[in-house]
């Protein structure tokens, strides 16, 4: 009968040991759980911030360069492109004294930006040039964007919004939009930077 008892008080104590480690367990799971949960939104917080952040300094650039737009060095109209996810424009973007070919841009969920030198005699801008240093240069200005809304949006000096066709000749004023989201799918949501700029040289009685 001793014997018996003490086998049984053996096999109560593995038992409660599984079912304690197994409480351990799921405890841990959840604690890990929790942890790479927040985390996770911690990431893709901060990527959100970073991604804002390159995107505010991007358009800052943009609006310095638009506001200065100005004729081309072979006479060409200071706006060549305007539409709603590209814009062309010309000015003298690196106070070099000549006038660069400068183009906004979004490819996918990227918005670019475009340069390219004038070259030759007379000066002329060559979009597929194979000579290095006038070929177009890009760089990247701010990534996710998620735009399905217009980035470029244009006005006249009665800061009424052109059609396409009158956009060349009549803008005066132009309203950016740049939404920014890492994850669409997650939290946080999108970002919505705007922002407007006058072109300095076509300003009337704005």
């Amino acid at each position: 009968m001793q014997k018996y008892q003490k086998n049984f008080n053996a096999g109560m104590s593995l038992v409660e040991m599984i079912v304690s480690l197994a409480i351990f367990l799921i405890v841990m799971l959840a604690l890990v759980g929790f942890v790479v949960g927040l985390y996770r939104a911690y990431y893709y917080s901060f990527e959100q911030t970073q991604a804002v952040s390159e995107s505010m300094s991007g358009v800052e650039t943009m609006i310095r360069e638009i506001k200065e737009a100005t004729m081309a060095d072979d006479g060409s109209y200071m706006i060549e492109k305007a539409l709603d996810f590209e814009f062309v424009f010309y000015g003298d973007i690196d106070r070099d004294s000549s006038v660069e070919r400068v183009r906004y841009f979004l490819d996918g969920t990227n918005f670019k930006k475009g340069v390219i030198k004038p070259q030759g005699s007379p000066l002329t801008y060559i979009t597929s040039s194979t000579n290095p240093l006038y070929q177009e240069r890009f760089l990247i200005l701010s990534r996710f964007v998620r735009n399905a809304p217009p980035i470029f949006r244009y006005f006249d000096g009665n800061l009424q919004e052109l059609p396409a066709p009158a956009r060349l000749q009549d803008t005066k004023l132009m309203r950016l939009n740049l939404i920014i989201n890492v994850t669409p799918s997650r939290a946080p949501n999108d970002f919505s930077l705007e922002s407007e700029v006058q072109l300095r040289n076509l300003k009337n009685n704005l």
